[in-house]
């Protein structure tokens, strides 16, 4: 399951991060944000226009927004 595919409020920890499928800036800034394999993370809202893009994440105590692309390159494992 991609981290695309969690409902909001389910929690999962990265398992996977196809990298090569996300651009090198957007890799480095999500890697100094803790969103690595296995970081713990939660859907916290999803937009809700067009393709429901960006989705909250809730990582730690932080809530870092992601695109739905990014989200869609983790894979997760819901705990």
């Amino acid at each position: 399951m991609t981290l695309e595919g969690l409902s909001i409020g389910q929690r999962a920890r990265i398992v996977s991060v196809e990298w090569d499928r996300i651009a090198p800036e957007d890799g480095k800034r999500l890697r100094a944000l803790g969103i690595d394999e296995g970081a713990r993370i939660a859907i916290a809202h999803r937009g809700v226009f067009g393709g429901r893009d960006p989705i909250a994440v809730l990582i730690g105590r932080m809530t870092v927004a992601l695109r739905r692309a990014h989200a869609a390159a983790m894979t997760v494992e819901q705990l």
